[in-house]
C-alpha cells in the first residue's frame, strides 16, 4: 500500500468514526500531497511524502509552542494533537548517538579537518540522512564533532 494509499484508507475510517480532529490533520496531509502530485510529474515518491509530512509535523510543533508563549491552551492542544497525527506517519528517527555515528564515519570519509570544511560533511549527511534526522540535530553534532579536530 502506497503512502497515498494509507492516507486515504484512514481518511476514510476517521470519517466513518466521526473523528474531526484527526481527519483535519489527515486531509491537511492529503492536500499537500496532492498540490506536489499536481505541481510535479503526478506521483509522489515515499521520499517527497516524508518530506511533506516532516514540514507539516514541524510546523505544527512551531504553532503549538507560539500558543504555548501566548497563553492560549486550547488551541495549543489542537495542533498539539494534529501534530501526534502527523507524527503517526513519520518513520522512526534516528538517535542522537546514531546520528553521532554516522556523522563521524562522513567525516572520515569527506577527510574534513576542521569546521570551515562543514559544507563538505553536511552535503553527503543530509542526503543520506533524510527523513530519519533532523537537519539542526545533524549540523550540531557536525560542528561538535568537526570542533575537537
Amino acid at each position: 500500500m502506497s503512502f497515498t494509499e494509507q492516507i486515504n484508507a484512514d481518511i476514510k475510517s476517521a470519517m466513518l468514526a466521526k473523528e474531526k480532529e484527526k481527519l483535519a490533520a489527515l486531509r491537511d496531509i492529503k492536500s499537500k500531497l496532492l498540490l506536489e502530485a499536481t505541481s510535479g510529474s503526478g506521483d509522489v515518491s515515499e521520499e517527497t511524502a516524508i518530506k511533506i509530512v516532516m514540514k507539516l509535523h514541524k510546523q505544527r510543533m512551531e504553532t503549538y509552542a507560539l500558543y504555548m508563549e501566548q497563553n492560549r491552551e486550547d488551541l495549543a492542544q489542537d495542533e498539539l494533537f494534529q501534530a501526534q497525527v502527523i507524527e503517526a506517519y513519520l518513520p522512526k528517527m534516528m538517535s542522537e548517538d546514531e546520528v553521532r555515528e554516522e556523522v563521524v564515519a562522513t567525516i572520515a570519509s569527506t577527510g574534513a579537518k576542521s569546521v570551515q570544511e562543514i559544507g563538505k560533511v553536511m552535503g553527503v549527511l543530509t542526503s543520506k540522512l533524510a527523513g530519519k534526522a533532523d537537519g539542526k540535530v545533524i549540523s550540531t553534532i557536525a560542528k561538535e564533532e568537526l570542533g575537537k579536530l
